[in-house]
C-alpha cells in the first residue's frame, strides 16, 4: 500500500479509536487477520457461552472456525440442519451470553456503530444481555459521520447482502436501495450504538484490511 495512503488511514484509524474510548467503548487496531485471531482468544474465556450475528467478516477472518473450533460453548447459528425454530432458540439464548461477536455495517469517525438489520437477532445482542460484545471490523467500513453510514449501507451493503441471501427484492434487480415496501426486505430495523453505561461492554476490533460488504 501507498504510505501516503497508509498515513491516512492510520490517521482515520486513530480517531475512529479515540472516539470509541469516550463513548465507553473500547477500540483496538490489528494489522491483519491473524492478529485480530489472537486478539480475540485474549477477550473470550475457555468454557464460556459466545454467539455470533450473520457476518462475512467473522467466516473471512477465521473467527467462526476458531469459536467452532476452541474450548467454548458456541451457539453456532450456521450449523447444518437448523430448523427455524432451532435458530431463535439460539437467537434467545445469545441474550444471556458471556460474549457476543459481530461484525458492524459501518463505524464512524465520531465512535458510533451504524447496523440495518432483518429481524432484530444480530442488533439486539448488542444493544442488551450479552455481558461483552465483540466487534470485527474491516478499515473499509470507516465513514465521516452517521450520513455517510447510512448512505454506505442502504445503497452498497444492503444491496449487496439482499443478493447473497436470494432475496426477491427491488434492490436485487436494479442494484441499489429504493426503500421498498417488499415483505422480503432486509432493512428493517436502523440501529445507532452512540454510548455505552458499562465501559468496555462493547470492544470493536478494527482489522486493517478490507472485510465484508
Amino acid at each position: 500500500m501507498d504510505n501516503n495512503i497508509s498515513w491516512y488511514i492510520e490517521k482515520q484509524v486513530e480517531r475512529t479509536i479515540n472516539n470509541l474510548n469516550n463513548r465507553n467503548m473500547e477500540g483496538y487496531f490489528v494489522k491483519d487477520r491473524f492478529e485480530l485471531i489472537n486478539k480475540v482468544k485474549g477477550f473470550i474465556s475457555i468454557g464460556s457461552n459466545v454467539g455470533v450475528g450473520d457476518s462475512l467478516t467473522l467466516s473471512e477472518t477465521g473467527v467462526l472456525d476458531l469459536l467452532r473450533n476452541g474450548d467454548y460453548n458456541f451457539l453456532d447459528k450456521y450449523k447444518e440442519g437448523l430448523t427455524k425454530k432451532d435458530k431463535r432458540e439460539i437467537y434467545i439464548k445469545n441474550f444471556g451470553s458471556d460474549s457476543f461477536v459481530s461484525s458492524t455495517n459501518a463505524i464512524t469517525e465520531n465512535g458510533e456503530l451504524y447496523n440495518i438489520d432483518g429481524n432484530g437477532s444480530r442488533v439486539a445482542p448488542m444493544l442488551y444481555g450479552p455481558n461483552q460484545v465483540i466487534i470485527v471490523v474491516g478499515i473499509n467500513k470507516i465513514v465521516k459521520d452517521i450520513e455517510a453510514a447510512e448512505k454506505r449501507v442502504r445503497q452498497y451493503s444492503a444491496p449487496i447482502d439482499a443478493k447473497r441471501l436470494n432475496k426477491d427484492t427491488p434492490c436485487t434487480k436494479i442494484g441499489y436501495c429504493v426503500d421498498c415496501k417488499s415483505t422480503n426486505r432486509i432493512c428493517n430495523d436502523f440501529v445507532i450504538i452512540r454510548g455505552q453505561f458499562n465501559k468496555g461492554r462493547i470492544k470493536v476490533i478494527i482489522v486493517g484490511e478490507n472485510l465484508g460488504y
